[in-house]
């Protein structure tokens, strides 16, 4: 049977009926495919920090609104988002009951987009002078929409999601990595240059977060002085390297509540913090919430995904 033109393929809309059957509750949805979820979201919530893994965000109904740091990213059902390394920023959503947010979330498999970029490099795709950006967004096209449509439609069947899943999961790579924004995100997961050393630190910040962290020996491992360091790491993160820990620190203080029933103070030991006046004032600070009510929100109204097994990084979604 041959498959259609990209030129004839439906718009992002099309794409809503299947989020929905994948998609039944508010939150993130686990599907067959590892690092594959569904979110829905059945009412607009207010601005948010968030901390994103490395991963493609792709919005079929509703809009997401993201700043980091000055700039503002859009990205609905004609723009998707591309995150390349671990960066807090805030986030908006516009949803209602009538009409959910239903997005697609591919947690960023490193070996597979490594294995891509090699591909495409052999084969004289991927010659680019383009710069590193830790975040960017991107139209869908109607060959990257069309990709999204055949990997949903096998998500819907085990046997399909099993057999054909990963491969259709490796044509989607491939359309973000040879899209308009393509150079920019190989640029970005090439970890070359200041921004793959600040790529390795922010590694060793997440691997080790709940221990005494050193700016001076994160600069020392970065083969970078600490001056040269802070302004490197404030370029890619939009914040201070003491500004990130206390934040990564502090989400995930957050999940551990929500998804192990930690007590605040067992939560505020478990990541690091000496003083619980400390980290009830910064939570709050953070969240808008005390470390309680807080917890008892996300329980009440928003699922979150497990921790992948071998995932490098804390994040919050």
């Amino acid at each position: 049977m041959s498959l259609p033109s990209p030129t004839t393929v439906p718009g992002p809309q099309a794409l809503v009926p299947l989020v929905r059957g994948l998609a039944p509750r508010e939150g993130y949805n686990p599907t067959a495919l590892r690092g594959v979820r569904l979110l829905r979201s059945d009412r607009p919530l207010p601005r948010t920090p968030v901390l994103y893994d490395p991963g493609i965000v792709i919005v079929c109904q509703g809009h997401k609104r993201g700043w980091f740091g000055q700039r503002l990213y859009r990205y609905d059902a004609l723009q998707y988002l591309a995150v390349s390394v671990p960066v807090p920023f805030t986030m908006e959503t516009d949803a209602s009951a009538e009409e959910p947010l239903l997005a697609l979330y591919l947690q960023l498999d490193f070996t597979l987009a490594a294995d891509l970029m090699l591909e495409i490099d052999r084969l004289g795709g991927g010659a680019s002078d383009a710069q590193a950006q830790s975040m960017v967004s991107s139209p869908m096209d109607a060959a990257l929409c069309l990709a999204v449509q055949r990997l949903l439609e096998a998500l819907a069947d085990p046997v399909e999601a099993s057999v054909l899943g990963p491969q259709l999961l490796r044509e989607l790579y491939y359309r973000v990595l040879t899209g308009p924004q393509g150079p920019t995100i190989r640029a970005a997961l090439a970890s070359r240059g200041s921004f793959g050393r600040i790529g390795r630190a922010l590694q060793r910040i997440h691997a080790d977060h709940a221990s005494r962290l050193d700016v001076a020996t994160l600069a020392r491992e970065a083969g970078m002085s600490v001056p040269s360091f802070h302004a490197h790491f404030r370029a890619v993160t939009c914040t201070s390297p003491l500004q990130y820990v206390k934040s990564l620190r502090l989400h995930q203080a957050r999940l551990l509540m929500v998804q192990q029933d930690m007590t605040a103070a067992a939560a505020c030991h478990a990541v690091g913090f000496e003083s619980a006046s400390q980290f009830n004032r910064e939570f709050k600070r953070l969240f808008g919430l005390t470390p309680a009510r807080e917890a008892q929100r996300m329980r009440q109204s928003f699922a979150l995904p497990p921790r992948e097994a071998g995932s490098r990084y804390v994040s919050s979604h």
